[in-house]
């Protein structure tokens, strides 16, 4: 399916969601509970994290500890769950989401595990391994992090394109900057469904099979290289599978 019809099909599925809502307390938990696990497994295993979605689940839910896995891995599923309870937390702000937002994301995704960089711009370089993507320099990331924060605010303001676009191209342009030394993957993820849930669209839950996994970095890359098409149809090919879940969970109306 290309691309504009992903689109129409998204926002028919999201027409279909709105008007069941409010939705049962019961299905909203449930469902939140699931992707809270889905998107915090999936996002750290795919920077490498050993964790199993088992084992995430019994962190979250459970409170415990798993045995032979180090500190930072665990640190890296709560951090990413706090995270995800800072976006809910954005939602209820009417402001545009802002190079401000990013770094507090940042900051919850690190704490504890690199503090000193945690919600900082590095001023280091880095180096994306297995892509011959160049970062850019450390003294050229205040201004380009700057010239995405307008980018996004004019983006919120406007309204000229569509969400599930706009959530996509302000995850590239971010991994594109690779502003911080650590944490950009899963900060760029951060950002994008907390555009989707700002606009009331199903958030994209990037898959860490191996197969997945080389298909997204391969999308980047594609991306570095000019052509963000591929990437922003996989985006809303994974909002339409979430879609596909929420639209089958709905209770027909009498």
């Amino acid at each position: 399916m290309n691309k504009p019809q992903l689109l129409q099909e998204i926002d028919a599925k999201k027409a279909k969601i709105d008007a069941a809502r409010p939705l049962p307390a019961i299905i909203v938990d449930k469902l939140k509970e699931y992707y809270d696990i889905e998107w915090t497994y999936n996002s750290n295993a795919i920077e490498g994290n050993t964790m199993t979605r088992q084992e995430t689940m019994l962190i979250l839910k459970e409170g415990l500890t798993i045995s032979g896995k180090s500190m930072r891995e665990h640190l890296e599923v709560t951090n990413h769950k706090n995270a995800i309870d800072y976006l809910n937390e954005l939602l209820t702000k009417v402001e545009p989401i802002t190079q401000n937002d990013i770094l507090n994301i940042h900051a919850l995704i690190l704490e504890g595990i690199n503090n000193k960089y945690a919600g900082k711009l590095r001023d280091v370089e880095v180096y994306i391994s297995g892509s011959p993507h160049t970062c850019p320099m450390p003294d050229q990331i205040p201004a380009l992090m700057l010239e995405l924060s307008k980018w996004m605010v004019e983006r919120q303001e406007k309204k000229e394109l569509h969400p599930v676009r706009f959530a996509a191209q302000a995850h590239f342009k971010l991994v594109d900057v690779h502003p911080f030394i650590d944490g950009n993957g899963r900060t760029a993820r951060l950002l994008m469904n907390l555009i989707l849930m700002k606009y009331g669209y199903p958030i994209a839950v990037f898959e860490c099979e191996t197969e997945k996994r080389k298909a997204y970095y391969n999308s980047l890359q594609i991306g570095h290289e000019g052509d963000i098409e591929p990437f922003e149809t996989m985006v809303a090919e994974y909002v339409n599978a979430t879609a596909d879940k929420y639209v089958g969970c709905l209770i027909p109306r009498e």
